[in-house]
């Protein structure tokens, strides 16, 4: 048989290749992210409409008009930018001295079975202790001075980060290492190419609950024998029964998480634009 006579016995009619594809309808996905902002923007929505129909009294949830009042005139007086200050500047300090430590001892427990024998028993130890449990224990330590409250911070954000270090160095695919090992890697350089970049997911997702673990730490910190901060500020609006600056309080806490969140989000991002998991990587 002929290459030609082969040629037309495979290839479709003429009348069916010249015929036009059937257009297939593109089917839009849901728009997740509108989604994920409109409700809460519902709920708030509702709470004002609530609030003044009177369901709600003012006394018991002023309605977020009453509260955004509040934070204006607030922050015309200086109040609230000087107490908003004190508290990043605690989370800051304590973040910085918890995550450092919690790095370096994650790090070693999960290179070493003798640092993990001396470390981790002892950090999950105290890791079960209840913060109100050491609370008293702290103030005979550092007074109501600001030493203890970078200690509270500082211990409450060493946990997540340290977890999620050792988990992420023990987690490292095996596969990679003997790839290293084959191809003749100094031990040195196989930590820095492949067991630390495979350990970083975890150590990022640390960090975003070191984040949330620092204003917990924080809120509990300033309620006692501070003489500024966004939780002096709850404190003190207790005492007065201001129920819109303690609701105000409380929607600073939720606006500073998110926008910590957020920027957590855009570390990884920038940090893990090789992973095909993370926005930026090629899958």
């Amino acid at each position: 048989m002929s290459t030609p006579t082969i040629a037309a016995a495979v290839s479709p009619p003429a009348a069916e290749a010249s015929a036009p594809a059937a257009v297939v309808p593109h089917r839009r996905g849901l728009p997740y992210r509108v989604i994920s902002w409109a409700v809460p923007l519902l709920l708030l929505v509702t709470w004002e409409l609530l609030a003044r129909a009177g369901v709600i009294a003012p006394d018991v949830l002023p309605a977020p008009s009453s509260v955004g009042e509040t934070a204006w005139r607030l922050t015309q007086t200086g109040e609230l930018p000087t107490h908003l200050w004190e508290s990043l500047k605690r989370a800051a300090i304590g973040l910085a001295i918890g995550g450092s430590i919690g790095l370096v001892l994650g790090t070693l427990t999960g290179f070493s079975r003798l640092a993990e024998a001396i470390v981790d028993r002892n950090i999950q130890i105290v890791r079960a202790i209840p913060f109100l449990a050491i609370l008293p224990l702290v103030m005979v330590w550092f007074g109501v001075g600001e030493s203890g409250r970078y200690f509270l911070v500082a211990l409450g954000t060493l946990f997540p980060i340290y977890l999620n270090t050792v988990l992420g160095i023990r987690q490292v695919d095996p596969k990679l290492l003997e790839m290293g090992r084959v191809i003749g890697l100094p031990k040195l350089r196989l930590v820095r190419t492949v067991i630390l970049p495979g350990a970083l997911p975890s150590v990022l997702l640390g960090v975003r609950l070191a984040l949330t673990n620092a204003w917990l730490a924080l809120v509990i910190a300033e309620t006692v024998g501070a003489p500024a901060g966004i939780g002096f500020m709850a404190t003190n609006a207790r005492e007065f029964l201001q129920t819109d600056v303690i609701v105000l309080v409380i929607v600073l806490y939720a606006l500073i998480g998110l926008s910590t969140d957020l920027i957590a989000r855009a570390l990884e991002r920038r940090l893990l634009a090789w992973h095909p998991n993370y926005t930026g990587g090629t899958k």
